[in-house]
């Protein structure tokens, strides 16, 4: 799945990791902090302000003031990001379906549900 999501990504001119900070952006209801993101996406918050470079430089991403706080540092989705993220749904789409074209709609069927099945299990890792 990362080798297909990773090809039809290129020509968007996204790595997977910056595709994900940008869908991760849209789970907030707020322009969130740089440590929100580092939490949310289990990463250092130097990753974080390394895809933020990077999707600022392309004009994805702004970097505004927390209106209450001025030591703070909130990221908001650009026009320019919102037509990424509408662009990045498509090509993961296309890359879903790269990987699913072998299997039967019955196939298929199956494979969803047990991969709902895993997603719904309870953790028993240690």
């Amino acid at each position: 799945m990362h080798r297909a999501q990773k090809r039809h990504l290129e020509p968007l001119g996204l790595t997977p990791a910056q595709s994900r900070l940008l869908r991760t952006v849209t789970h907030f209801p707020e322009p969130p902090r740089m440590a929100d993101l580092a939490q949310r996406l289990e990463v250092v918050p130097r990753a974080v302000t390394t895809l933020v470079d990077a999707l600022e430089a392309n004009g994805s991403v702004r970097r505004v003031p927390d209106p209450v706080n001025r030591r703070v540092v909130r990221i908001e989705l650009t026009d320019q990001g919102r037509g990424a993220l509408k662009a990045l749904r498509t090509a993961r789409r296309a890359a879903a379906e790269d990987i699913l074209a072998p299997l039967t709609a019955d196939q298929r069927k199956v494979l969803g549900e047990l991969l709902a099945d895993l997603v719904g299990a309870p953790d028993t890792r240690c």
